[in-house]
């Protein structure tokens, strides 16, 4: 399990679908922590991502184009396990049985944050084409209270 121990703001994304926009670039500079949520399209979409910060992705339903991505993956990020798979509807465990204390996920292209049962939930929505008339977004982050402060961010398109 990879460890990430003082990361201030962690970058959340899901379903580029092979397009990362220039203004989701410069929305994740900044960010020292990205996690992507699945459908990411080509290899060179995490590679971009990577020059802004580390890289931490699973594998989504449509990620033929990028090998070797597990279907989940769990990180140490300020001593709180972050689990993170495509499709919040294919969880395998209970996370507050597991000391997980954030489930990242995307596939809806829906961005919400919910918490139940001390475990923090968020899908950050699309940052890649536009579908369903959905807006066009991502989420973060932020450590350094009591809890961490999660939002959603929408993106110009």
């Amino acid at each position: 399990m990879r460890s990430f121990p003082s990361v201030t703001v962690l970058g959340l994304v899901s379903d580029t679908h092979g397009l990362l926009r220039d203004s989701a670039k410069a929305a994740l500079r900044g960010v020292e922590l990205i996690i992507h949520a699945g459908d990411i399209g080509p290899r060179s979409i995490l590679e971009t991502l990577e020059s802004i910060a580390p890289v931490v992705a699973v594998c989504g339903n449509v990620d033929s184009e990028t090998p070797g991505l597990r279907p989940t993956e769990t990180v140490l990020v300020n001593d709180r396990l972050v689990y993170i798979l495509h499709d919040l509807a294919s969880l395998d465990i209970v996370p507050e049985k597991a000391g997980i204390s954030m489930v990242a996920s995307g596939h809806s292209h829906k961005a919400r944050i919910d918490r139940k049962g001390g475990v923090l939930y968020i899908n950050p929505g699309s940052i890649g084409p536009r579908r369903f008339r959905l807006p066009i977004t991502y989420a973060t982050v932020t450590f350094g209270g009591v809890e961490p402060v999660a939002k959603v961010i929408e993106l110009a398109s």
